[in-house]
């Protein structure tokens, strides 16, 4: 039975993962289980040393170039420990991937375009770990040097499991939970691994067969089916199509996830299933965990957040979306979508502090 082309996504990753990631994640498993053996002390460079090298491997010696230069300069920026300085380095590294002659050049490095959006998938998460090693460098200051060295900045951000599509962990949490020393068991971890694997065959199966057999995304991809429909049909859509997506990222990201339980690490939760969210907040909040941590901890949080006044809310809700906008492309589609999600969130928060005043409460 031939399967629905359209997603984009899940048909790049699942090829290349059969082509070659997933034979590169079973190394690194190997190379990690090893060195909690033998050297746990030098797990964290073990690590580095594969994710460098299964990096020089898929992307060729001009990839690795580009991720190590994005991370030298990064780390040259974070010396002057100014927050916006840091910022500013880090949206400009990011805007090069956009600048159609740089593109160009990319291009030529390759064979096929697939290899190329490898490299450009793959620079793009890169940006957000350097921005977190950065961010966490000029906060945490000469101090802590030793823990935010450069060495510790390149076993971050050539952190294998994570490295070509996330989930995203921040480096407080990966330098903290990377230093702790634990007993290690191999039958422990074998039967994490087992289960792991388990249930990772049997979500992919599941897209699997809800990409044989429902053919959502062809049908999207054609206006006539779509006007011809009746409204319960749209929604019905819209919600299959919204739970594909979910099951693929629990493929996507439950393999690197699994690894890092592997490697001793705990990693963001797993997205949480769309059927059981009836809110923005929250559908932001527990779909991609990593990235709302990131999120928090280095925009809203020190724009001000919740605890500024209800216009410094507004302004630092916007400028998280538009980040967030930016960052996935930066398309005019994707600036309508992350207005209306802010728009989501400002009118639920709004109710909420409607519904808590007293005499409404009362009422209710």
């Amino acid at each position: 039975m031939s399967q629905d082309p359209m997603d984009f996504e899940w048909s790049y990753w699942i090829e290349w993962g059969r082509e070659r990631v997933l034979w590169l994640l079973a190394g690194h498993l190997l190379v990690s289980q090893v060195s909690r053996l033998l050297v746990e002390k030098y797990k964290p460079w073990c690590l580095m040393v594969y994710g460098m090298a299964a990096c020089w491997l898929l992307l060729g010696i001009k990839g690795f170039a580009v991720i190590l230069l994005h991370a030298t300069i990064s780390f040259a920026v974070a010396q002057f420990q100014l927050s916006l300085l840091t910022w500013l380095c880090s949206l400009i590294l990011l805007s090069t991937l956009r600048v159609p002659a740089v593109e160009e050049a990319k291009r030529k490095w390759y064979d096929t375009e697939n290899e190329y959006y490898l490299l450009l998938f793959t620079v793009s998460v890169r940006c957000l770990f350097c921005t977190s090693f950065s961010l966490e460098y000029c906060w945490h200051g000469p101090a802590q040097k030793s823990s935010h060295s450069f060495l510790w900045m390149l076993a971050y951000v050539f952190y294998y499991p994570t490295f070509h599509n996330g989930p995203l962990m921040n480096f407080d949490e990966f330098s903290k939970q990377m230093r702790k020393q634990e007993a290690f068991s191999l039958k422990t971890n074998l039967s994490i691994l087992i289960v792991g694997i388990i249930r990772i065959f049997f979500w992919w199966f599941l897209a699997e067969l809800m990409i044989h057999l429902m053919y959502i995304h062809a049908l999207y991809s054609s206006a006539p089916p779509l006007e011809a429909a009746s409204y319960w049909a749209l929604g019905g859509l819209a919600l299959a199509q919204v739970l594909f997506f979910y099951v693929k990222y629990l493929v996507l990201y439950g393999v690197p996830a699994l690894l890092l339980q592997m490697d001793g690490l705990k990693p963001p939760a797993l997205p949480c299933c769309v059927s059981l969210m009836h809110s923005f907040t929250k559908m932001w909040r527990s779909f991609d965990v990593g990235l709302h941590r990131f999120l928090v901890r280095y925009i809203y949080v020190p724009m001000g957040g919740s605890q500024s006044s209800l216009l410094g809310t507004l302004f630092s809700t916007a400028l998280t979306f538009a980040f967030v906008s930016y960052w996935h492309g930066g398309q005019s589609y994707l600036w309508y979508w992350g207005a209306l999600n802010w728009l989501g969130v400002i009118v639920e928060n709004g109710v909420k502090r409607i519904l808590s005043v007293s005499v409404i409460q009362d009422l209710i």
